[in-house]
C-alpha cells in the first residue's frame, strides 16, 4: 500500500475559459470543483488505476468537511485528522493551449500539536504500507524543515518516503535522505541555484539532488519530459500530448504512476511518463484511468546532453 500525506489540502476549482485578459470581465465556459493538494492528487490517481492507497488528511471548517465529501464520494480511503484552521481553496483559470493560471490561498497554520497528530496518523497505518508520499506547500507556520523532520520518523518505522516539494523545504529534506524526490524544472533550478538550459543540465541538476541525499531523482520537464537518475543510472523519456488541456495535477499523476509500476528504472519511468501525458489531457485537476492512459506514446531515449530545453517548459 502507498500512503500519502497532504499538510496543506485544498478544495480546487478549475474554469475554462477562452483567453485570459487582465482587467476585463472574463466569461467562464465549464467550471469543476476536485479535492486537491499534491498528496491528495496521488492518492485519486493510484485509485483510479485500482492501486491499494490511503490519504492522510488535514481539514478544518466548512471547506474541510466539503473537501473531505469530494473524496469520500470519489472512494478515496482516508484518515481525516480535525485541525482547528480552515481548509483552503484555489482557483485555476484554464485556457484552449493548455496555459494554467493559478491563485492558490496560503492555507491554515499547524499547530506542533496538530502536526503530530498527522505523523501519528501515518504511523498507525504504517504497518500495511511500503511508501509514504509526503508532498505539497507547507501550511503558514510550520518550520520549514518539517518534511526532513517527517522523513527521518518515517523512515525509522521502515517506510520508503518520496517527497514532492519546492524551495527551502525540498532542500531541509534532501539532508534527511528521502528514498525518492519528484521536482519540475523550476523546483530543480530553484534547488540547485541554476537554471537547466539543456538536458545535460537538467541530468547534472539532479545529480546534485543526490549528491544532497535523495536516493532517486523523478524530474518533470514540463513540455520535454522527464528524467530519472538513481544510482549510477538515468533515463530521459518523452510522452507528447496531441491536445493538451490541463497541466494541474500532472506532477502528481507521474509520481503515482512511478510508484505504481514499482519505483525504480527504464518501466516505472515509461508508466510515469504515461499517467503524467494522461493527466495533461483531461480537464481540471482530474486523475486519468485506465481507460485514459495511452503507453503507445511513450518514447524512452538516449539522453542528447546538447538537446535544448523549450523555454519555460
Amino acid at each position: 500500500m502507498i500512503l500519502t500525506l497532504t499538510l496543506n489540502p485544498s478544495l480546487d476549482r478549475t474554469i475554462e475559459i477562452t483567453s485570459l485578459a487582465r482587467g476585463s470581465v472574463i466569461r467562464a465556459g465549464t467550471a469543476r470543483l476536485d479535492p486537491g493538494g499534491k498528496g491528495v492528487n496521488v492518492c485519486r490517481a493510484l485509485l483510479a488505476n485500482d492501486v491499494v492507497s490511503r490519504a492522510v488528511v488535514p481539514y478544518g471548517g466548512e471547506e474541510g468537511r466539503r473537501l473531505l465529501g469530494l473524496l469520500s464520494a470519489e472512494g478515496i480511503d482516508m484518515i481525516a485528522v480535525p485541525v482547528d484552521g480552515l481548509t483552503r481553496s484555489n482557483i485555476a483559470l484554464a485556457e484552449p493551449d493548455g496555459t494554467i493560471t493559478k491563485v492558490n490561498e496560503p492555507g491554515t497554520a499547524l499547530s506542533a500539536a496538530e502536526v503530530d497528530a498527522v505523523a501519528e496518523a501515518v504511523l498507525a497505518a504504517a504497518h500495511s504500507a511500503d511508501w509514504v508520499v509526503a508532498s505539497g506547500s507547507l501550511p503558514p507556520g510550520v518550520p520549514v524543515d518539517m518534511y526532513a523532520r517527517l522523513t527521518r520518523r518515517f523512515a525509522a518505522a521502515g517506510l520508503n518516503v518520496a517527497i514532492d516539494t519546492s524551495g527551502p523545504a525540498l532542500l531541509a529534506a534532501l539532508a534527511s535522505a528521502p528514498a525518492m524526490v519528484k521536482p519540475n524544472r523550476e523546483e530543480l533550478a530553484e534547488a540547485t541555484g541554476s537554471s537547466p538550459r539543456t538536458l545535460g543540465e537538467a541530468l547534472d541538476a539532479a545529480g546534485k539532488l543526490r549528491a544532497l541525499g535523495a536516493g532517486a531523482v523523478l524530474a518533470s520537464l514540463g513540455p520535454d519530459g522527464a528524467i530519472l537518475v538513481e544510482d549510477g543510472r538515468a533515463w530521459y523519456g518523452r510522452c507528447p500530448v496531441p491536445e493538451p488541456r490541463s497541466t494541474v495535477g500532472a506532477g502528481d499523476a507521474m509520481l503515482a504512476g512511478f510508484l505504481a509500476a514499482g519505483a525504480h528504472g527504464e518501466a516505472a519511468l515509461a508508466e510515469a511518463l504515461a499517467w503524467a501525458s494522461a493527466a495533461v489531457s483531461l480537464p481540471g485537476s482530474r486523475m486519468p484511468g485506465p481507460a485514459d492512459i495511452r503507453r503507445d506514446g511513450v518514447r524512452i531515449l538516449e539522453p542528447d546532453l546538447a538537446q535544448p530545453l523549450t523555454s519555460g517548459g
